[in-house]
């Protein structure tokens, strides 16, 4: 990502970023957004710049979910704080050696192809040393958001990171001027 100018794109991993970790959620009653999601989400839209989803789902080869179950918490998801321009989900187990599953960078780079952007022009947000990893391997510029989850050398290791939510959006933006109505940040 050229940092003259805002991402083509921003994906952002679900659980513990966009909305609260729930382990293997399959209850769309139990999503609940992070703070400032929808500021963040808001921002960038109003930058008519396109939002996505990666999340690794792995309770589904676990046998906790089933992939209904995730569309429907996805489907929460957007209802809450979309609507999203690309989902990408990986529903392999850790040791299932898929490219999709975070670390790999196959999630950023489908996402990417549904948004007509290079991986490299985009953007990813997440809450764990995976999420940077698999940007880092795509080519995408990662921005860590720890949580209490967040592991301490996960933080050392991260090249960009921000205290939240917004800050991550704002930081990605720079001084670029909204294309559509609305402030600048």
């Amino acid at each position: 990502m050229n940092g003259d100018r805002p991402p083509a794109a921003v994906l952002f991993d679900r659980d513990g970023t966009l909305v609260e970790d729930v382990p293997y959620n399959g209850d769309p009653g139990r999503v609940t957004p992070m703070p400032g999601a929808r500021s963040a989400l808001a921002l960038l839209r109003r930058h008519r710049i396109p939002v996505g989803v990666i999340t690794n789902q792995s309770g589904v080869a676990r046998g906790l979910l089933t992939m209904d179950q995730v569309r429907r918490v996805n489907a929460r998801v957007d209802r809450l704080l979309g609507p999203f321009d690309a989902w990408a989900v990986c529903p392999h187990g850790p040791d299932d050696g898929c490219g999709c599953r975070k670390p790999a960078p196959g999630l950023i780079v489908a996402a990417a192809r549904e948004l007509g952007a290079d991986p490299g022009d985009c953007a990813v947000v997440g809450d764990i040393g995976g999420d940077m990893e698999a940007a880092e391997a795509a080519g995408a510029t990662g921005v860590l958001v720890p949580t209490a989850l967040t592991l301490p050398e996960e933080v050392r290791r991260a090249g960009r990171r921000a205290p939240d939510l917004l800050s991550a959006v704002r930081g990605l933006l720079g001084d670029a001027v909204p294309t559509a109505g609305g402030s600048r940040p």
